[in-house]
């Protein structure tokens, strides 16, 4: 039996990057970090429940400038997550699929959860200085 050659798939330098392939790309990355956000409470849920020495331990590590770093990036990744599903719910209904209404929507959803993480992270901060 003769071996045709297949064709191959075109590399991804090919295209031009856009909007919607960047989009597709963070939702995803979002999503792994939704999944690490998971396992930090449930670590932080652990710490608690074996005593104050561990819990007082877990609340060093994440209070610091890193720990401190990486909570404001999942807050990030967290926002980012979830208006990527509010585009995709409005895209659902039929509404949002021009290319325009779509760009639009997807840099209007990204700067709203950057605005929302700053806004949770700034009310946080002013609810732990009124203690």
């Amino acid at each position: 039996m003769a071996q045709h050659p297949r064709p191959l798939s075109p590399h991804i330098g090919i295209w031009r990057w856009r909007l919607h392939m960047a989009l597709s790309i963070q939702h995803r990355l979002a999503g792994l970090a939704s999944v690490a956000a998971a396992l930090l409470l449930v670590w932080w849920l652990t710490a608690l429940a074996s005593g104050p020495d561990y819990h007082a331990y877990f609340l060093k590590l994440i209070g610091g400038a890193v720990g401190h770093i990486v909570l404001f990036l999942l807050t990030l990744a967290l926002m980012l997550h979830l208006g990527s599903g509010i585009k995709h719910l409005v895209m659902d209904t039929g509404a949002g699929l021009e290319p325009d209404k779509n760009r639009q929507l997807g840099s209007s959803l990204a700067i709203l959860a950057v605005v929302l993480t700053l806004a949770i992270w700034i009310g946080a901060r002013l609810v732990l200085q009124g203690n």
